[in-house]
């Protein structure tokens, strides 16, 4: 069986990468998104094992000393995780594992998995990361300009990615991040064992 691949989707508050995500793996099958470990606080709506498993400080720093964690990252005041063996578990069984990660956990992910694919979703502009973010109504004016300045950071480490997909429009940036997929599932190397029955009657 081929192993899946590992992609990381990362990008600025306010970049519709969490929406992009949600479509994407709605339309895509065998694609995955791994769900984090945090201590924030849960938000209306939200599920514990769905959504994050939501975890005490303590808690955290236990799974952080065994080594538990693939990456983990402190944002804003919270700390965040991706559980190491849930991911592997996925990708040994052919499937394709989405990690939506900052730059930060991305550089941790890269040195453990140096084939895993990286993606950052960009907006098309500062102002108009701006009005998302104050369009949402969630942030008051002081956590907006942190987002912001914290936006600048996050988007500075662009040359680190493999690809780059603006969301401007958003069926266009789906349909690029569709494409990303598809063209990462054709590559030789993984077609070749998916096709060696028909690779074997071809030349013969």
């Amino acid at each position: 069986m081929n192993k899946g691949n590992l992609y990381i989707i990362s990008a600025p508050s306010g970049a519709g990468k969490t929406s992009l995500v949600k479509k994407l793996i709605a339309q895509v099958g065998n694609l995955i998104v791994s769900v984090s470990h945090t201590t924030r606080q849960t938000r209306k709506g939200e599920i514990d094992g769905k959504d994050y498993f939501f975890v005490d400080v303590e808690q955290f720093k236990t799974m952080q000393a065994n080594s538990a964690f693939l990456e983990c990252a402190q944002v804003f005041d919270n700390f965040y995780g991706t559980a190491q063996q849930t991911v592997e578990d996925n990708l040994e069984n052919g499937i394709d594992v989405i990690l939506e990660i900052d730059w930060q956990g991305a550089q941790q992910v890269r040195k453990l998995i140096p084939a895993s694919i990286s993606i950052c979703v960009l907006p098309p502009s500062i102002e108009t990361l701006r009005e998302r973010l104050e369009s949402r109504g969630k942030d008051d004016a002081e956590i907006i300009a942190r987002r912001m300045r914290d936006a600048v950071t996050e988007m500075s480490h662009y040359p680190e990615f493999d690809y780059l997909v603006v969301n401007d429009d958003f069926n266009l940036a789906l349909n690029e991040l569709k494409s990303i997929v598809i063209a990462n599932r054709l590559v030789q190397a993984r077609q070749s064992h998916k096709l060696e029955t028909l690779l074997t009657s071809l030349l013969v």
